[in-house]
């Protein structure tokens, strides 16, 4: 793919952060916090002549580079803007997305970011992720976007998007884990002191249950799980943990993690697997039966599924050998 690393050229890839106007501090923040380490090379591009542009609470913010930044860019971003409805991005800015894009550069938005794609039209055709509170201003607005108000981030290879605040983190860990691997992005949430790695098709909002039955919620459950990774587990078995009928469980389950019983424990699975590969020199046979994938063939099909490639070809990439990423510095 264009733009990721590998382990025969492990050069820093650059990312250009785009500064727009009234742009959000939070997502503005998000991509800075990931993406300054080592791995990456962070610059700010300002989107409008002078280098400044006017943020929430009548802040000025400066950057050193221009749109020229977004030239040499392996991956750039696009964070949120609160003038997302009126907000009308400069001819110049939806030129320099399109030649990027066209030269095989990675463009992701964050929250209402995913206008200004839209507004380049590389977002035509295609399925979009953006705040769920947005979603219908983005569906009136560009008509060929399929909105997307339910997942967390979409990754299309080229073109990445997210919904709003913690979806935006959610994200760029996804990126650090697509180019440098689970070890990396879990380094850099550990530094962050975040939440572990969610999957970009969990649901943005979860309702609250009106009564629990269990006050700890589904917790003992998913902990008793995933020290059982390795067992033939089954969602009766889950059910029958948490003390309830299948039914009951997989409404509960759905409605507190945001997927469905089945999705979640393949999903743990080929975490583990990505985990095994990349730290240890265990056999393809060994690390599906650790992981709960059965055979070699299970591991190699979900493995795939879920991660777009196969467990051995992961292995050269990010497995202790090829890794070229030593974590974000301070």
């Amino acid at each position: 793919m264009p733009g990721c690393p590998t382990a025969s050229t492990p050069r820093p890839l650059r990312v250009a952060v785009t500064l727009l106007e009234e742009t959000s501090l939070f997502e503005l923040s998000v991509p800075c916090a990931v993406f300054s380490g080592e791995g990456y090379t962070l610059v700010l591009a300002a989107t409008a002549p002078g280098g400044t542009q006017r943020a929430p609470g009548g802040l000025l913010l400066a950057a050193d580079h221009g749109l020229e930044a977004l030239r040499t860019a392996d991956l750039i971003v696009v964070p949120a803007c609160r003038m997302y409805v009126d907000y009308e991005p400069s001819d110049a800015l939806l030129d320099e997305l399109r030649a990027a894009h066209a030269r095989g550069a990675r463009i992701a938005s964050l929250c209402t970011g995913a206008f200004v794609l839209a507004a380049a039209g590389l977002l035509d055709g295609r399925t979009a992720a953006t705040h769920w509170m947005y979603a219908d201003d983005l569906r009136s607005a560009h008509p060929r976007v399929q909105v997307d108000a339910r997942s967390l981030y979409r990754d299309d290879g080229d073109i990445l998007t997210s919904a709003g605040t913690g979806a935006a983190i959610d994200l760029c860990l996804h990126i650090v884990r697509t180019d440098y691997g689970t070890a990396a992005a879990a380094e850099v949430g550990r530094r962050m002191v975040i939440a572990p790695h969610r999957e970009g098709d969990q649901t943005q909002y979860v309702p609250p249950a009106p009564t629990p039955s269990r006050p700890e919620g589904l917790a003992p459950v998913l902990d008793w799980a995933l020290a059982r990774l390795h067992e033939p587990l089954t969602i009766a078995e889950l059910a029958d943990r948490a003390g309830m009928s299948l039914r009951t469980f997989g409404r509960r389950f759905a409605r507190e993690i945001g997927t469905t019983p089945l999705r979640w424990l393949n999903q743990q699975r080929v975490a583990r697997a990505r985990e095994l590969l990349e730290t240890t020199n265990l056999t393809i046979d060994t690390v599906a039966e650790r992981s709960g994938l059965g055979t070699a063939d299970g591991l190699r099909q979900h493995f795939h599924r879920t991660v777009g490639t196969t467990p051995a070809t992961y292995r050269r990439t990010f497995g202790q050998e090829g890794q070229a990423f030593s974590g974000p510095s301070r």
